[in-house]
């Protein structure tokens, strides 16, 4: 089985805007046994119901009024978790003395966490994938791993 080789006590980030598994493989790189380490989960309801104003308006010097756009309070959110769940993985690399991390999320995602890492954890990084797996069981994740690359 050709795939991601994921050597042996490396953590594996599966994460997107509200959810964060950091896993940790148990088995060897040929034979991966990802094991659930800590689990982030994030209550983020629609921006629909979290704000309660309407978008303002503004004049020109001309003396027409323009709406201002809408501020997107679960976009706003998602960005908040990346930066948590980086935290909280600065502080594992820091605590466990990982030496090898695999970063999974959705490429939107991965731009909010690569941004929000810090030096020392992107220097563990040796694997991101830009997929959307926290929806899936940790099996299915070994097996969508295992196959990849």
């Amino acid at each position: 089985m050709s795939g991601l080789m994921i050597p042996h006590d490396a953590f594996v980030f599966i994460g997107d805007g509200r959810k964060a598994l950091f896993l940790r493989n148990e088995g060897n790189p040929a034979e991966p046994s990802l094991k659930t380490e800590e689990v982030f989960a994030d209550e983020n309801p629609p921006t629909r119901e979290q704000g309660t104003e309407r978008p303002g308006r503004v004049s020109k010097p001309t003396g027409q009024r323009a709406a201002v756009e809408p501020t997107d309070w679960h976009d706003i959110e998602e960005h908040r978790f990346a930066r948590r769940v980086a935290v909280a993985l600065e502080q594992l690399v820091r605590e466990r003395d990982v030496k090898a991390i695999i970063v999974v999320a959705p490429p939107r995602a991965l731009a909010d966490l690569r941004d929000a890492f810090h030096a020392d954890v992107k220097a563990r990084i040796v694997a991101e994938l830009p997929k959307d797996l926290t929806r899936l069981p940790v099996e299915e994740i070994t097996e969508h791993l295992a196959a990849e690359y």
